[in-house]
């Protein structure tokens, strides 16, 4: 890891006879403690609106592959989930609480989305935009936390990658 002068001290003193010198970086850690956080915050946020997601339209799929389709990726969401999940916990951070209007609003999208078309093609487009949606938060978030740890950037690509999967599957749906 390289530091920039600005970011860091340089303390000498005397050890007995030896003169030592110690780098002392201030902030650094809280900083890129801060950043992981926020990573992982981000993705127990985006994985938790994709499995409501799929909870509100799951009693509305009539096709077969798609239920278990869906399904599946609801049980990878939760894995990764709980993945930050636990990293938060380690951290001793607050795991991301979502709000029951946000709740709502989502729910309530859903809803008036295929209130009156509960076709394949429209849940599959539904399930899309959703999926573009959590790409797209999870991208902005890995722009403004570029300096976390390799643990946090590689679980968040890890989700933009199963997102990716996720929309060329439901594509063949539309």
């Amino acid at each position: 890891m390289k530091y920039t002068k600005d970011a860091m001290e340089i303390a000498s003193f005397c050890f007995g006879k030896e003169k030592v010198q110690v780098i002392i970086v201030e902030g650094w850690e809280a900083a890129m403690m801060k950043q992981e956080i926020n990573i992982y915050k981000e993705i127990q946020r985006t994985t938790e609106k994709a499995m409501r997601a799929i909870d509100t339209i799951s009693e509305k799929v009539f096709d077969e592959k798609l239920a278990v389709q869906i399904s599946k990726q609801s049980l990878k969401y939760a894995e990764i989930r709980n993945q930050a999940y636990d990293k938060l916990l380690e951290a001793k951070a607050e795991p991301y609480r979502g709000s029951y209007v946000e709740n709502l609003k989502q729910t309530g999208g859903i809803q008036y989305n295929t209130l009156f078309n509960t076709s394949t093609s429209r849940i599959a487009e539904v399930m899309i935009k959703s999926c573009n949606a959590g790409v797209l938060e999870m991208n902005k978030a890995l722009n403004h936390n570029e300096k976390a740890d390799e643990q946090a950037l590689s679980l968040a690509n890890k989700l933009i990658e199963f997102e990716g999967k996720n929309i060329a599957q439901l594509t063949k749906y539309l």
